[in-house]
């Protein structure tokens, strides 16, 4: 068993031990229990939200830098929520006699403390894990073209991991080129035993020495994966690379809410739902920040403009104008651009902006979650530049979506297919799972003002 495995399972029992010695104590101090009868059965409810919600934000993955500020807001930010749900939970759903119904004020203080103290274990873990770490290698085979791409890919996602390429010649090289790319293999496996993290393998129709492909399997078995190119960019980056798109892509599994007709019906009552809660929770803001925008420029309140939807519709968007009267120009947002008025500014960090497009999801135009609702005269030239682009229009756009948390603000056609990797990720792995991640991380990017 590798040391990530241990470790992952190691937080899965500390956090549930953590929950209930901290309800145990809390309700002991308030007097509600005895020392010699603690609760227990009745914290199996927060202990699997609070499993859900740690899970959310990939809290138990090796993969995850639980040294960083992101990590430590987003981990505040999903058990808060943890917290809420269990408070509903308990007394509005669960019926009377509910063990922890006997004081709110226990629930509370007993979570609040839980925050810290999982936060900090997953610290201390995480510098154990990494203090005397040697360099780690993915080994890559592939052509040589695909082996420079993947380095530099490996760089743009910070990946900690040194990249060992070993280029793979054309089938016509014949036996020695396979004996020799063997040979390469093997030493670099024994080479750097107990520190390659992965193998990748770049799709070809040449296939590898048997002799090498049975060693690759045995490794597979024994904790060291290897992945084709695809299938590392959906399990490490969560994306989908665009050299495998073709008219056929869309005949593989997956896809279950543009094929399923039970998912698209469940997406849009939640829509209904939350847009209507959402809409209700902003009008008291509404007079000032609509007062602050005419005041600017004594220009409209509103920004409309024309956006394609699913099926390629086209409908109008409604936003809080952010920029200043007639500003044309540039058709993308730059850093620091001139046209955004201070209030934009604000408007545009905190993403209330896009609040009116609340509207278009209760009209149906759009959903809560999904690819971004572009302009229809970009979308008219990406659908030029770009192959298939168009299957970002099976489904709905969304206010905010998987590309949008995972990816700065796109303004180039290259940043534009960068994005439509994570737009296509969602589209055929979606799940009410990866909603509630892409929800605790718009959040995120809310409080800490990351919108351009």
């Amino acid at each position: 068993m590798r040391s990530s495995r241990k470790v992952t399972i190691a937080l899965v029992l500390l956090d549930a031990l953590s929950v209930v010695v901290c309800f145990n104590l809390v309700a002991w101090a308030r007097g509600l229990i005895p020392i010699d009868q603690p609760i227990i059965a009745a914290l199996q409810l927060p202990v699997i939200i609070h499993f859900l919600g740690v899970y959310l934000i990939d809290g138990y993955s090796s993969r995850t830098d639980m040294l960083s500020v992101t990590y430590a807001s987003l981990h505040v930010i999903a058990q808060a929520g943890v917290l809420l749900v269990i408070l509903l939970l308990t007394y509005a759903f669960i019926p009377s006699g509910f063990q922890l119904q006997s004081s709110r004020l226990v629930t509370a203080v007993s979570y609040l403390a839980v925050i810290p103290i999982s936060l900090a274990y997953r610290r201390l873990f995480h510098l154990r894990l990494h203090a005397n770490d040697q360099q780690h290698f993915f080994i890559f085979i592939g052509n040589p073209e695909s082996c420079l791409a993947f380095k530099d890919e490996c760089e743009k996602n910070r990946m900690s991991q040194a990249v060992i390429s070993v280029p793979q010649t054309g089938a016509a090289a014949g036996t020695a080129a396979s004996l020799a790319l063997q040979e390469t293999v093997e030493n670099y496996l024994d080479q750097y035993a107990g520190r390659i993290d992965a193998v990748i393998l770049r799709e070809s129709s040449q296939e590898l020495p048997s002799t090498l492909a049975q060693r690759l399997t045995e490794l597979n078995f024994s904790g060291v994966p290897t992945y084709t190119l695809e299938l590392f960019h959906e399990v490490y980056w969560r994306k989908i690379p665009l050299y495998r798109l073709n008219q056929t892509w869309l005949f593989q599994g997956g896809f279950q809410i543009a094929r399923e007709p039970v998912f698209e019906r469940l997406k849009r009552l939640s829509d209904l739902l939350l847009a209507s809660i959402g809409l209700v929770l902003f009008l008291p803001a509404f007079p000032v920040l609509a007062l602050l925008i005419w005041l600017t420029d004594r220009g409209p309140v509103f920004f409309q403009q024309t956006r394609v939807g699913k099926n390629r519709s086209l409908f109008e968007a409604y936003k809080l104008r952010t920029m200043r009267m007639q500003a044309g120009g540039d058709v993308y947002t730059r850093e620091g651009d001139a046209r955004i008025t201070w209030i934009g500014k604000f408007l545009r960090a905190s993403r209330l902006d896009e609040v009116p497009q609340l509207w278009n999801v209760l009209r149906g135009d759009m959903s809560l979650i999904g690819p971004r609702a572009e302009w229809v005269m970009l979308v008219d030239d990406y659908e030029k530049q770009i192959p298939c682009y168009h299957f970002r229009h099976l489904v709905k756009p969304g206010i905010t979506g998987w590309a949008q948390i995972n990816y700065p603000y796109g303004a180039s056609i290259e940043d534009t297919m960068r994005k439509l990797e994570y737009d296509l990720y969602y589209i055929r792995f979606y799940s009410f799972v990866l909603d509630a991640s892409i929800v605790l991380k718009t959040i995120h990017v809310m409080l800490f003002g990351k919108g351009r």
